[in-house]
């Protein structure tokens, strides 16, 4: 496994200082979020324009002061100023759970303003390194329709490919991993729960296979649990997955204070500063 680490750069300003060690590290797939998911995805957004939302739902008692009020779901919402697409920060919201993990980002973007529903979803857990969500949502942004694909679904593979990524010998055209067999993403069955307009996701049954989509984990070890994983539902456009692909599998170092556990020994590393 090789990654180039580059000592040399300047610190990103954004990143804490809290007298612990910076380092960048490599590959990016392993480097989890930091800790900092809901920053660093937050500044991206913000830095977008899109807007920002907090609903709160609790219960208040007849004359009990609001600071007293029980909370009982919180929810951060960014809207994009078309409000074709958002996004929606739910670990703080009883998430439902992917690879026995939970849920901390969604998003999802709409065909046209006339509809409430979105036309896709995608979705991310802890760990997912927040750079690649971070340019799944520029790549989002971008779009004039973000819900019309631009691409087939090799322009994935390629991207992947294209950073040493290896095709699975068994379906080439639809699953790749990395060189450590750590990491995959795989076009196939999407997992319950995942939201999606194609009418074919409610109407398969249960012998039926339903409309395939993107997914992509890592796991450490043979049988361990899941370090992250990411759903696309099947109508996200082949071209914004690649666009996370490409990220997600960089060989480009990425700055971190807190590594995971669970890759901590898989990761080259090179002090910062």
């Amino acid at each position: 496994m090789e990654a180039p680490l580059y000592p040399d750069f300047p610190l990103d300003p954004s990143t804490p200082i809290s007298g612990q060690p910076v380092f960048w590290v490599g590959p990016r797939h392993l480097a989890g979020d930091d800790g900092r998911l809901y920053d660093a995805v937050t500044d991206t957004l913000v830095g977008l324009g899109w807007t920002s939302l907090t609903i709160v739902r609790g219960r208040l008692e007849p004359d009990e002061a609001p600071e007293d009020r029980q909370v009982l779901r919180s929810t951060v919402l960014h809207i994009s100023p078309d409000t074709l697409r958002w996004a929606q920060w739910s670990l703080a919201d009883e998430p439902f759970h992917l690879g026995d993990l939970p849920i901390a980002w969604q998003i999802s973007a709409r065909a046209d303003t006339s509809s409430p529903l979105a036309q896709w979803s995608a979705y991310f857990t802890p760990d997912v390194p927040g750079e690649a969500v971070a340019d799944f949502l520029v790549a989002l942004d971008a779009c004039d329709q973000p819900a019309v694909p631009l691409a087939g679904p090799e322009l994935v593979l390629d991207a992947v490919a294209a950073h040493g990524w290896l095709r699975d010998i068994d379906q080439p055209q639809a699953a790749a991993t990395d060189p450590t067999f750590t990491s995959h993403i795989s076009l196939g069955e999407v997992p319950p729960l995942i939201q999606d307009a194609d009418p074919r996701a409610l109407t398969t049954e249960a012998d039926e296979a339903g409309p395939a989509g993107w997914q992509a984990w890592a796991e450490p070890a043979l049988g361990a649990p899941c370090l992250w994983a990411v759903s696309f539902s099947a109508s996200v456009p082949h071209d914004l997955v690649a666009a996370f692909a490409a990220s997600l599998s960089s060989a480009a170092p990425v700055l971190r204070l807190v590594l995971p556990e669970a890759t901590r020994e898989r990761l080259l590393r090179a002090p910062a500063g």
